[in-house]
């Protein structure tokens, strides 16, 4: 039976929800970019502008998936189950979560991040949120995956979307090795708080992409399936 079929007969699906989650999320990460920019000009009133914004959007993204979960189904009509569902969204939401802490983090304790590594951590950040836009195309492929019953080039065209999602968290791995050891060379300039705390900021943000990968890694077992 043909996905809009199923619908058309019970009314509801929760791939359209999903998809809308997702883009709130990505652009509550966005934010960061224009948000670090500032972190590093030490444009703190800016910056904090910026973290509101971010604030606003992952409770935005925070509503819709509460709205989702409160109305999906415990029994649905496609060939995915809910489980699957819920641990997509969770794992979507985790990016506007961790986008809030790093803004968070950054703007309570007016982090100033070093000019020296500036640069590269910006070029990081960027990367990791190309992992997030990447993932998010694959996600808005999930209706035409049902429509045509996860078979034919619909799947190999999501394939192809997630193996270039594997390259772009390589991408990043290797950058923030590069952020880090850019940090570590500067240490001693640097009050001891100030790097742990900045040692964190860098993980975090690589923890974009890692929750990215994610995705990518819950939709190959939706195609296995």
């Amino acid at each position: 039976m043909a996905f809009t079929r199923i619908i058309n007969i019970f009314g509801y699906s929760p791939i359209k929800p999903l998809e809308m989650h997702m883009d709130k999320v990505i652009q509550c990460a966005r934010e960061l970019l224009p948000f670090f920019e500032k972190v590093i000009n030490q444009d703190w009133r800016g910056a904090e502008e910026y973290h509101q914004l971010i604030i606003s959007l992952e409770g935005e993204a925070d509503t819709l998936k509460k709205d989702l979960r409160l109305h999906l189904p415990k029994s649905l009509f496609l060939p995915v189950s809910r489980s699957d569902l819920l641990q997509l969204l969770s794992t979507q939401d985790g990016i506007a979560n961790k986008a809030r802490d790093i803004s968070g983090v950054v703007a309570g304790r007016q982090m100033a991040m070093p000019m020296a590594i500036g640069a590269n951590f910006l070029a990081f950040l960027s990367r990791c949120l190309d992992a997030a836009a990447q993932a998010q195309k694959a996600i808005n492929e999930l209706d035409e995956l049902l429509e045509v019953g996860f078979r034919g080039k619909e799947v190999q065209l999501v394939e192809k979307m997630i193996n270039e999602l594997d390259k772009i968290e390589q991408d990043t791995d290797r950058m923030q090795v590069e952020v880090r050891q850019g940090l570590f060379k500067m240490e001693k300039e640097l009050s001891v708080i100030d790097v742990i705390f900045l040692y964190k900021v860098i993980e975090q943000t690589g923890g974009i992409a890692d929750l990215a990968h994610q995705i990518g890694g819950q939709l190959q077992l939706l195609l296995a399936h």
